[in-house]
């Protein structure tokens, strides 16, 4: 089977003599004009493989199947409902929902209205979800019945698509004109925003085709079963399991939260077309995976959401040969994925996995500041240009400006690049290589994070006069959020506080693992933070350690042990807060699985709510 790359570099090119050897090699790799139905909608798209396959399973979930012709059905229903509140083309309809068969129906019902639909995590902070709705002026909100009484108030039409859905079925079931053209909204997904508050990325249908028309092709969805959707919908990395099973005649599997539930679909059934994951879940799935049993079970593994280091393949290299290793590169600002990589077997071992050359129809341009090209292993900023390239930033006009720029060296004068912030450089085989971030962003989890906003809400608590976050890699390999306080005199309290307080304002993966308190932040002479200075944060332990093993019981002296190999600590205390330790929800996965191993059974909700060696021996007894 011929690799991605290969397939990437099948297009040749004969560049004229006259142009320069660095000119040459820049037209041959950014030359990536293909085809695709640049007239149509993600919808239609929909439609037309339903025709081809009525009967084909398009979703399944724990309980629930839906044919194509089911789902369509139902997505036409909805349609026609929201079409009697006005929705229609550029309209922005919220969508709250759980991963379920309702999910898939909103997001097509919303699309065939010919209206564009902002992702609302059920999962985030109540404020945050008021803001987003608020800013996105979102008319109707879709949800489900169980989760009204938790959202922010709502003046517009409010649906709830199980408890509301004897009303929209009386609607018809055939197609219904959407009005809808390529180049209005289909999703607006909002990202973190260095402000303090989270900016919407407009992403326009004909963006979206012309990812899934190339993603679908250089995948091969079709030769698989197709794809589980585990992740956030508000997440974009989302959006090749969520559509592109469905523009082939594949199904999508709707998996519940948590990497445990990952696995038990994965162990289930074999040949999924593709799984899409960040690497800090691949490292997860690698744990948890029995490896006489992750042969044959996925085609694809599409990596993305952050950088990738050869190190976290060694597990599939070894004992799943013939699953395709990809790394996919993109910001949300680009339609998912602009840039990838396949990992062959004579690759590297160990070093970071470059993020390889361009998808269809986009450009990458490693430019220096007066925005020329720089050489090969030169270092400058990497910008993107093509089909893929958002629309801007819903109501925010300066910063896309400023961000979205006139292509200097398109003949076209209607090109744009977006200007990512990210370092890059051509290696000497002419393959792109990931850097680093010019400025405060940071990725973790695979969710993109500015500093500056995780700093403004922390300095919204009464007990801070000012703080810093950094980003710090820890003993086990993961980043994570560190803030620094100065406390208010007036205003001293737990540490513990503030973590509440940040839980309250920002999704899970915005709030600090640790919090750090100081006397004064460092500065330098010219009286700015002087990041490089701030201290490491102590990962303390409290209470007896392995030396005192005959004061524990056994069930203590066996989770201390499995909380001190998975957080990388010589020793645990049966007192240590597991999240003073540096543990989150992925970590904490792997100390349940391992705890089962040794027939301690801890269910998720018991080490969320008893976070202690010693509190939660009490509650399992």
């Amino acid at each position: 089977m011929a690799t991605l790359v290969q397939n990437l570099l099948r297009v040749g090119y004969a560049a004229p003599a006259r142009l320069s050897e660095r000119e040459q090699f820049l037209a041959s790799f950014n030359n990536t004009a293909r085809t695709y139905p640049r007239d149509k909608c993600v919808h239609e798209l929909f439609e037309k493989q339903v025709e081809r396959s009525p009967e084909a399973i398009a979703v399944v979930s724990k309980d629930t199947q839906l044919t194509y012709a089911e789902l369509n059905a139902r997505a036409n229903q909805l349609a026609r409902f929201l079409k009697r509140f006005g929705v229609g083309p550029d309209s922005l309809v919220g969508l709250c929902v759980e991963r379920s068969p309702e999910m898939m129906v909103g997001i097509l019902g919303i699309l065939k209205a010919g209206a564009g639909y902002v992702p609302l995590d059920p999962t985030y902070p109540h404020e945050r979800l008021s803001f987003m709705m608020q800013d996105a002026n979102i008319f109707v909100l879709l949800t489900q019945s169980h989760l009204v009484d938790s959202l922010p108030p709502h003046s517009g039409p409010r649906l709830s698509l199980d408890s509301d859905w004897d009303i929209i079925a009386k609607e018809r079931k055939e197609n219904t004109p959407s009005r809808a053209t390529p180049e209005n909204l289909s999703y607006v997904i909002y990202t973190s925003g260095s402000t303090g508050k989270p900016k919407g990325v407009m992403i326009s249908h004909r963006g979206l085709v012309n990812y899934l028309s190339w993603c679908t092709e250089a995948y091969e969805v079709a030769k698989g079963c197709g794809a589980p959707v585990h992740s956030s919908i508000s997440f974009d990395l989302t959006i090749t399991s969520l559509f592109s099973p469905l523009m082939v005649g594949r199904s999508v599997f709707l998996v519940a939260d948590g990497i445990e539930n990952l696995v038990e679909a994965l162990l289930a059934r074999d040949n999924y077309s593709l799984v899409k994951i960040t690497p800090a879940h691949l490292r997860a799935l690698a744990e948890l995976m029995p490896e006489d049993e992750v042969a044959g079970r996925v085609r694809a593994l599409i990596i993305g959401g952050e950088a990738l280091n050869m190190e976290s393949l060694a597990f599939w290299r070894t004992h799943a040969a013939s699953t395709r290793l990809i790394n996919e590169y993109g910001p949300t600002e680009t339609v998912v994925g602009c840039s990838v990589y396949e990992v062959a077997a004579d690759d590297p071992v160990a070093g970071p996995v470059p993020i390889g050359r361009p998808v269809g129809n986009t450009q990458l341009h490693v430019l220096n500041e007066r925005l020329e090209p720089v050489e090969k292993g030169v270092t400058g900023e990497l910008y993107i240009g093509g089909d893929g390239v958002a629309l801007g930033y819903l109501r925010r006009r300066e910063l896309t400006d400023e961000r979205f720029i006139p292509d200097p060296h398109s003949k076209n004068g209607h090109s744009r690049l977006y200007r990512t912030g990210d370092l890059a450089r051509f290696n000497d085989a002419g393959i792109l290589e990931y850097l680093g971030r010019i400025d405060s962003q940071v990725k973790i989890k695979g969710f993109r994070i500015e500093l500056g906003e995780v700093e403004t809400i922390l300095n919204q608590h009464p007990g801070v006069r000012e703080c810093a976050v950094l980003a710090s890699e820890d003993a086990t390999g993961e980043k994570r959020l560190i803030a620094y306080v100065v406390r208010d005199p007036q205003h001293r309290g737990e540490m513990d506080e503030l973590r509440k307080f940040m839980k309250a304002k920002v999704p899970d993966y915005m709030v600090p693992t640790s919090f750090v308190n100081l006397e004064s932040l460092p500065l330098t002479k010219n009286g700015k933070v002087d990041r490089q200075a701030l201290p490491a944060p102590e990962r303390k332990t409290n209470g007896c350690t392995q030396k005192c093993p005959s004061k524990h019981t056994a069930a203590e002296q066996t989770l201390m042990k499995i909380w001190a190999d998975v957080l990388k600590l010589d020793h645990v205390g049966v007192d240590d807060n597991f999240f003073d330790l540096g543990g989150d929800s992925i970590l904490g996965t792997l100390i349940l699985a391992r705890a089962a191993q040794a027939g301690v059974r801890i269910s998720p909700r018991q080490l969320f709510q008893h976070q202690t060696i010693s509190a939660l021996s009490d509650a399992i007894g």
